[in-house]
């Protein structure tokens, strides 16, 4: 059976108020840059907010760490509210989020892996969790004999893909 957390009322209200800022940085973000898809953006505040700044273990000052948690942006559409997730949390100066869209910029409209930050270039929607599972930690295997077995030594990192279901009729 899993076991959910149980969060303090403080950390919900901290996660809902960065959610409302993600939001606004989202807005400036695409009315200044004049592109990008706002509302599939603002759909993934609290996502974002709670992934970025509760469950994921990233280091801005290291950002190939080997053992930092992965989230792969599935709904690559969703760029602005990815980069400015990125930003608030150091990944970048948030003075490169103005630059969001245009030629030569790290932040394009879907995410790239040239930017700080992000582990999977995106953008068709529904392809980030094959990429997450190839690139997911495994056991490491053990050779005795001719027989191989996994030791059941799993990586410390962890995989977050992120996407958003399509409903069918």
């Amino acid at each position: 059976m899993a076991v959910i957390e149980q969060i303090e009322q403080a950390v919900v209200d901290r996660l809902a108020n960065q959610a409302h800022k993600l939001r606004r940085m989202v807005l400036d973000l695409t009315y200044q840059g004049q592109c990008g898809h706002p509302g599939g953006s603002l759909s993934l505040a609290e996502i974002m907010s709670c992934m970025y700044f509760h469950v994921l273990r990233v280091d801005p000052k290291k950002p190939n760490w080997e053992d930092r948690d992965r989230l792969i942006l599935s709904k690559g559409h969703a760029a602005p509210i990815y980069y400015a997730a990125l930003a608030e949390v150091g990944f970048f100066p948030k003075e490169a989020l103005a630059t969001y869209g245009q030629l030569d910029s790290i932040l394009q409209g879907h995410p790239d892996m040239h930017t700080p930050g992000v582990d999977m270039s995106s953008g068709s929607l529904g392809q980030g969790l094959s990429p997450a599972a190839g690139i997911a930690p495994t056991p490491a295997p053990t050779w005795t004999g001719r027989r191989c077995t996994q030791n059941g030594a799993l990586a410390r990192r962890r995989f977050f893909p992120v996407s958003t279901p399509r409903r069918h009729p």
